[in-house]
């Protein structure tokens, strides 16, 4: 059997921030990691376009013979898994498997909310998508959920303004505006992989009381226990502790911005789509 690394796609740099907590959870596997810089931001485009670049990116990785790819982006996994999942996988690749970062998110909000009123903090396109309502209603119709779109808030991050004066602004401003809403929020969920390293910020501007979730933790133990109830994927999987890096722009910029998100120097690789 032809064994093959576990791959992860984001839009950018913030899926750093998944795979850095996949990997501290799951270290005897490889990765091999791609980032669509070159026509990132996802978060304003429409879906149909979210869906071809998503699909255009997973297929390079299958490609590079991963026979399970995680869309480490919140856009991509509510704009274009589905699709993918039920459209796109029968027809191209049966044999595969793509997952998202939506659903292990979801499933555990509602245990953790003591109110029943939980906040999503994401891009617009992820809040225009409606995933995280409609994902939370699944499991916990009783669960009352307010978004909040932050459309500064990848900006901030990426132009290295995340620990800046500008962030305060911009951080403060959502969180009161939320809370305005529906002050009875206790359990936010930071719906985009940039928006951990905004979190000594959002928690400084919460009162206290109120849960942040982080998505990088909540998909490593989802993943975990997925492999563990499909041993016929995780033997498919090559354990060499291998890690690969990719960006469909400048790898060198790539590498700068990336010990940002990841924690440590990368290298990468350019891809050419």
């Amino acid at each position: 059997m032809t064994q093959g690394p576990i791959g992860v796609f984001d839009s950018g740099y913030g899926g750093l921030t998944v795979l850095k907590e996949i990997i501290a959870e799951l270290p005897e596997y490889d990765y091999c990691y791609l980032g669509d810089n070159a026509r990132t931001p996802y978060g304003n485009r429409g879906f149909e376009t979210i869906h071809a670049y998503t699909l255009d990116c997973v297929q390079h990785l299958f490609r590079m013979g991963c026979p399970l790819v995680i869309l480490a982006c919140n856009t991509a996994s509510a704009k274009a898994l589905r699709t993918i999942q039920q459209k796109d996988l029968p027809r191209i690749a049966p044999d595969r498997r793509v997952l998202g970062v939506i659903r292990p998110t979801t499933e555990l909000v509602g245990t953790l909310t003591q109110t029943g009123e939980v906040g999503i903090l994401a891009t617009n396109g992820t809040v225009a998508s409606d995933s995280y309502p409609i994902e939370i209603n699944k499991f916990f119709p009783h669960v009352k959920v307010y978004q909040e779109a932050c459309p500064m808030w990848v900006p901030l991050v990426e132009n290295n303004e995340h620990e800046g004066p500008g962030a305060d602004y911009f951080v403060k401003k959502h969180l009161d505006h939320i809370l305005s809403e529906a002050p009875n929020i206790d359990t936010l969920v930071l719906g985009c992989t940039h928006y951990p390293l905004l979190m000594g910020r959002i928690r400084e501007y919460l009162p206290g009381g109120i849960t942040v979730l982080s998505q990088g933790k909540i998909v490593a133990h989802s993943l975990k226990d997925y492999l563990r109830r499909h041993p016929e994927m995780e033997v498919r999987l090559s354990k060499n502790q291998d890690h690969r890096f990719f960006t469909t722009d400048d790898s060198r910029i790539f590498d700068r911005m990336a010990a940002t998100f990841f924690g440590k120097t990368v290298q990468s690789q350019h891809l050419a789509l």
